[in-house]
């Protein structure tokens, strides 16, 4: 069985975004992922951290913002945590908003756990010592 582990730390603004997605891009080239897992991945970090960044540190708490992201890959699936000490926040609580018929009855905002829970095959939330932890799973072939 292959292991590969890799880790970067992000600025707590909207330039974590572009970064991040560089980073998993750079791991899914060098570690061969199918293009499902690839895309799947980066839309769903993209998701992810683009609301970490939008509202975990509004207003500012205690201490000096952190967002960190992880990968680990192996033969069965490929697991990236995004972790950040912002306020506790379960994404994975909130139900999507229904969807509609007509576009013009379209509500913005809420759509992005929709998409990742269809692109992935495990999304799981946990705070574990004053971090939101959510780890994104995705299945080998």
């Amino acid at each position: 069985m292959t292991d590969s582990r890799d880790m970067l730390d992000l600025p707590a603004d909207m330039s974590a975004v572009p970064l991040a997605l560089q980073w998993i891009e750079g791991l899914a080239g060098r570690l061969d992922w199918p293009a499902r897992i690839a895309f799947g991945l980066a839309l769903s970090l993209d998701e992810a951290l683009t609301n970490v960044v939008s509202y975990a540190f509004t207003p500012p708490g205690p201490g000096t913002p952190a967002i960190t992201v992880s990968c680990q890959a192996d033969d069965t699936c490929v697991r990236v945590e995004l972790r950040d000490n912002g306020r506790p926040y379960d994404p994975t609580a909130d139900e999507p908003p229904p969807l509609v018929t007509c576009l013009d009855e379209a509500r913005v905002g809420g759509h992005g756990m929709r998409l990742m829970r269809h692109y992935l095959d495990g999304l799981d939330y946990r705070r574990q010592d004053g971090w939101n932890c959510l780890t994104l799973v995705m299945k080998k072939p």
